[in-house]
């Protein structure tokens, strides 16, 4: 098969970025042909996409691209008149590429990946700006809440209208996580579940600190929870560390509130590490933390501490319910509670859950088994071949006589 991938590119390649780019690899290594399209926002220039849709981070010129981006269509058209794609998949658009791009692929069927809530939130988040879950479908709501400006709102109404009726006839809506396929069809949608994979790395011994250490990994931003965790920690005995990778705009914010709450010397910010550097920091964690106040569509943060045997304490929502197992690969507390998060550090700090420190083999390999980037591939081929049939008789069936 022929197969065009289409996602926007953010700076730094986060997960959505990795993903796209081992999807791609497992594709080619079937004997597909793959090319992919990205972007120019984020850091697409790094030679990863074979084309390229202009977009800006300009925000008056986003706003107006947002809505119908001419440009990006016509890299869409270009690369559909070069390549001659069996298939198009589609991840993240809503950014920078608009819906604009789904006019372009023509008469190519399309496979629309969901792995946020971009589709159904105009933040992309379902968080209400106190920090509690969005309840409600998007609309008067939005405005209601505090979320979107009205300019903003009236704007969105355009470009929603342009969404939905672009995804109205697609082949095939696929989401990460069974919360995802739950959380479409109050507004109109509906999809398969196909979770992202995860690759079983190289064990490493496990040579967790002497002092209770956990540790935390991603953006640093208001959804991920930090300053939940900071709190939750300001409970426990001062023997008790924390370390945080990552980078994200409430960096100096939550180093003020480590401070503020006397966590100075418990709390060590490390910054943007690469994958060995969060290898070695999960060698030596208790347990990973994922405090996050939004319902993560899936969670792979829980999933790459799953596979390396380190239990992970997390919200109770979303779809790391899905992939924490309760008192068998971690703790889940609900959502928001610092209460319940502060009683999870307790328990592993004071061994009274998970004492090793380490999840057992037969946990580990349920994981890696349920999560298989072969079986990935596979299912993905599956579906492509699927939308590929589909077209060819939807078009025998529009033929005249």
């Amino acid at each position: 098969m022929r197969i065009l991938m289409l996602i926007e590119w953010n700076p730094g390649r986060g997960g959505a970025e990795a993903y796209a780019l081992s999807l791609r690899d497992g594709l080619r290594g079937a004997g597909d042909e793959v090319r992919l399209l990205t972007s120019s926002a984020g850091s697409a220039a790094d030679g990863s996409a074979d084309y390229v849709a202009f977009s800006t981070a300009w925000r008056p010129g986003q706003a107006i691209l947002q809505i119908h981006n001419p440009l990006a269509a016509a890299s869409v058209r270009r690369a559909v008149d070069e390549f001659q794609p069996d298939v198009a998949w589609v991840n993240m658009f809503a950014h920078h590429l608009s819906a604009s791009i789904f006019g372009a692929l023509g008469q190519t069927p399309v496979v629309l990946f969901v792995s946020d809530y971009k589709l159904i939130c105009p933040l992309g988040s379902k968080l209400l700006p106190n920090g509690s879950l969005c309840l409600h479908d998007a609309g008067v709501a939005c405005l209601k809440s505090g979320c979107l400006s009205l300019p903003h709102w009236l704007r969105d109404q355009l470009r929603y209208r342009f969404i939905h009726k672009a995804i109205a006839h697609l082949s095939f809506i696929v989401v990460c996580s069974s919360w995802m396929r739950d959380a479409l069809p109050g507004s109109g949608f509906s999809a398969l579940v196909l979770p992202i994979p995860v690759s079983p790395p190289q064990r490493r011994a496990r040579r967790p600190s002497p002092r209770p250490t956990f540790f935390f990994f991603g953006r640093l931003d208001r959804e991920k929870g930090v300053a939940l965790l900071l709190e939750g920690l300001a409970r426990l005995p001062d023997h008790i560390c924390l370390r945080i990778a990552g980078q994200g705009p409430l960096r100096q914010e939550l180093q003020i509130q480590a401070r503020n709450l006397g966590l100075a010397d418990r709390v060590c910010f490390l910054g943007w590490l690469d994958q060995e550097g969060i290898d070695r920091e999960l060698t030596k964690a208790w347990a990973v933390v994922i405090p996050s106040l939004w319902a993560e569509p899936l969670g792979m943060v829980a999933l790459e501490a799953g596979v390396r045997g380190v239990p992970v304490i997390a919200s109770n929502a979303g779809g790391l319910g899905e992939v924490v197992k309760d008192g068998v690969s971690g703790l889940l507390f609900p959502n928001g509670n610092v209460d319940g998060l502060a009683k999870c550090l307790a328990r592993i700090s004071e061994g009274a859950a998970f004492p090793e420190k380490e999840l057992t083999n037969e946990v580990i390999s349920k994981i890696c088994e349920h999560f298989k980037p072969s079986e990935n591939i596979a299912s993905w081929r599956h579906i492509f071949a699927a939308a590929i049939t589909r077209c060819r008789c939807e078009k025998i069936d529009a033929a005249p006589g």
